[in-house]
């Protein structure tokens, strides 16, 4: 499909990693009305109670070990307490830190919900106060739960928080599917007003997922919706259960390396709340 052929509301295509052509606000090209009515029930949730230094809930998470997950990154993610623990405070810290471990010069932490928390369907949010800093990429996303058999981005990936650490002010929302993956993934970007950072402040990242769209929030501000209609020719493949990931990487393609970034940079999570339809 070529651009001229495109719905005029469907959100354009990245065209490189500091591509981000369009903000929430600031131009018409996507139907950013309110989705249908939908009555939402907890499914599950991980407020991140408990004492300093706790692991998070075994019964939610486990870490994925290890190193370049596919973006060239530069950390090596452990199991560690030093790169992800409770907070005492009611948070999740995920801290990415400069010191040799494995072969890499930084390691952090990449939590997961596969095998214990995967579902179809429905709204997925946490409250998050993220690191902006150059070379460092928080995020909070989704990944296909039948990814063993169906390798990315056949089994597609949502990503509902993504800052590539050089717009501090800057959150990037994307869809990945077969023929629109990578560089040509669907997304938009929403910037916070009046030069605030991601930094400052909790914030609330959430995505909407319904049969036929999938939208997306910062706050209660909608800035980008993905309807179903928009993939084709290609193939929609999120019809199917998908689970959580919140990393914190370090360096790799979109972000770059971490030239005069001081260590140890953390991203705190209040909570992870999951739904599905009433």
């Amino acid at each position: 499909m070529t651009r001229a052929s495109l719905p005029a509301d469907r959100p354009l295509f990245r065209l490189g990693a500091t591509a981000l052509v369009i903000l929430a606000g600031a131009g018409c090209y996507g139907d950013l009305t309110s989705p249908p009515n939908v009555s939402w029930k907890l499914a599950w949730a991980d407020e991140f109670d408990g004492t300093a230094g706790q692991a998070p809930d075994p019964a939610n998470w486990k870490f994925d070990v290890g190193t370049n997950w596919g973006n060239n990154q530069l950390e090596f993610d452990t199991d560690s307490a030093r790169n992800a623990t409770l907070d005492g405070a009611g948070n999740l810290a995920i801290v990415a830190r400069q010191q040799s471990y494995q072969g890499s010069s930084y390691t952090s932490a990449r939590l997961t919900t596969q095998g214990k928390h995967e579902q179809t369907l429905g709204r997925f949010e946490a409250r998050i106060k993220m690191p902006t800093a150059t070379g460092i990429w928080p995020a909070f996303w989704m990944l296909g739960g039948n990814c063993a058999t169906s390798p990315w981005p056949k089994c597609g990936e949502i990503d509902i928080m993504e800052n590539f650490g050089r717009n501090p002010s800057r959150n990037q929302g994307s869809l990945h599917g077969p023929g629109y993956s990578g560089a040509n993934a669907l997304n938009r970007a929403f910037d916070l007003p009046n030069g605030e950072l991601l930094s400052d402040d909790f914030h609330v990242y959430r995505v909407d997922w319904l049969s036929d769209r999938i939208v997306w929030y910062v706050d209660v501000q909608i800035y980008q919706v993905i309807k179903k209609s928009y993939i084709n020719p290609d193939d929609w493949v999120f019809d199917h259960t998908f689970y959580v990931i919140m990393n914190l990487a370090v360096g790799g393609g979109p972000p770059g390396p971490p030239n005069g970034t001081s260590f140890p940079q953390t991203m705190l999570v209040d909570y992870v709340r999951v739904y599905s339809a009433n």
